[in-house]
């Protein structure tokens, strides 16, 4: 097994009980995981096999399940064992299974390097006595995300099944099945029934949109989703993305996740460079944009480059003309202070360098939310936006709330 210089992958055929190896691949490329199948009949095991699934089994009690389900699952050195105590035989013909979703698609071995970011391991259970017990030695490339799936037998082996049961987990962070759910207990706006809870989470400093929906529909499933990335600089695109100034990866929500017990979860990994904002939906059915949060640290740079200057213009928000950036400070800041949109409008020095829909108005309206150019730190508050590249002649800027007018306001004229 493990010395093997090649590893032999399964496909279990429910007719026979037996083993049947349908391929091999260098072990250079697998790390020899090593995933046991046993059929469901103990009886074919022998005496030795029994005795090291018991022993696996009195470990994993021995500990802390990662969930508890349908099954408690434990995870002891990237061996997974799913374990329930009251085994019954409806229980027979399930499979356990795992969606491994590393952080870096680059990680996983050549042949899985294609369409779907993740790879599938699953096995039947083994039962002893009143217990139901099924071990996934999951690989050293394993360092991501895990989806741990209960499916039914399909005709062609667990990919098929119906998926009975799942729980989604993070390798390098516990609780993602918590955090979905305080996702769709915080959503700002109210959505349509149709739609899914979805919002960024950061980990490992990788970037990451997660998908959430209760009750989801095999349409739900089905219907393709946008996904459109704005970055803070087009230069991060390639040349060819650059016309339409976004990221287009729109996707299908097979791909990314599963549909494990009526319930809609996938893992979209999301690009490295500074994003801006992001629009996300399904065509016809819902839609929502995203903000993320301009990170700490970044805030923190930008925010000591200004200690030696004294600002442009003092309003609520302390504004600095820098460079091609208008930067917004408050030193004593609360969530209430950023909650009202910001209105910045561009007079260019020519207004022929307006799209030509802006020149009758003659400014160009650039107006945003706090959360999509900044941040809090440090009970303050900054935020830095990008100024277009023409010259300017003038910016006024401020605060406002729709149908109550603007909470304050300032000019700025043409950096010198």
């Amino acid at each position: 097994g493990r010395r093997a210089d090649y590893e032999l992958t399964n496909n279990f055929d429910p007719s026979r009980p037996d083993l049947a190896f349908n391929s091999a691949y260098p072990r250079r490329f697998y790390n020899n995981a090593l995933v046991a199948a046993r059929p469901p009949d103990n009886s074919r095991m022998t005496p030795a096999a029994v005795a090291a699934y018991q022993e696996i089994y009195r470990q994993a009690s021995a500990g802390e399940p990662i969930i508890r389900a349908a099954y408690n699952v434990y995870l002891n050195d990237k061996r997974l064992a799913f374990v329930r105590e009251d085994c019954i035989p409806e229980e027979r013909d399930a499979w356990l299974g795992v969606k491994v979703f590393p952080h870096d698609r680059e990680t996983l071995p050549p042949p899985f390097r294609g369409r779907r970011p993740y790879i599938t391991f699953s096995n039947h259970r083994v039962r002893l006595g009143e217990v139901c017990l099924a071990v996934i030695q999951l690989p050293d490339y394993a360092q991501g995300d895990l989806l741990l799936e209960r499916r039914a037998v399909g005709n062609f082996g667990p990919a098929l099944g119906k998926p009975l049961w799942g729980e989604l987990y993070s390798l390098s962070r516990p609780g993602l099945a918590e955090l979905i759910e305080q996702g769709r207990r915080n959503r700002a706006e109210p959505a349509p029934p149709e739609a899914f809870a979805v919002f960024l989470d950061r980990d490992d400093n990788r970037n990451r949109l997660l998908y959430a929906k209760p009750h989801c529909s095999q349409g739900d499933y089905e219907t393709p989703a946008t996904l459109h990335i704005y970055p803070e600089n087009l230069a991060d695109l390639p040349f060819y993305f650059w016309k339409g100034g976004l990221d287009n990866r729109d996707f299908s929500l097979p791909l990314y996740g599963g549909r494990p017990g009526g319930e809609c979860i996938a893992v979209v990994p999301l690009p490295n460079y500074p994003i801006a904002a992001i629009r996300t939906g399904q065509a016809g059915r819902w839609e929502v944009n995203l903000y993320p949060p301009t990170y700490p640290d970044r805030l923190r740079a930008t925010y000591a480059a200004l200690s030696d200057r004294q600002p442009d213009r003092r309003a609520a928000f302390a504004l600095y003309w820098q460079g091609k950036r208008l930067i917004y400070l408050r030193e004593t800041c609360t969530a209430a202070d950023t909650a009202a949109g910001f209105f910045l409008h561009i007079l260019p020095a020519d207004v022929a360098a307006l799209p030509p829909e802006r020149q009758a108005a003659g400014f160009a309206n650039l107006d945003f939310p706090f959360d999509r150019w900044g941040g809090h730190f440090d009970g303050k508050c900054l935020a830095a936006v990008a100024l277009p590249r023409y010259p300017i002649k003038e910016i006024r800027t401020g605060q406002h709330i729709p149908g109550r007018g603007e909470l304050w306001a300032a000019e700025l004229p043409a950096a010198r």
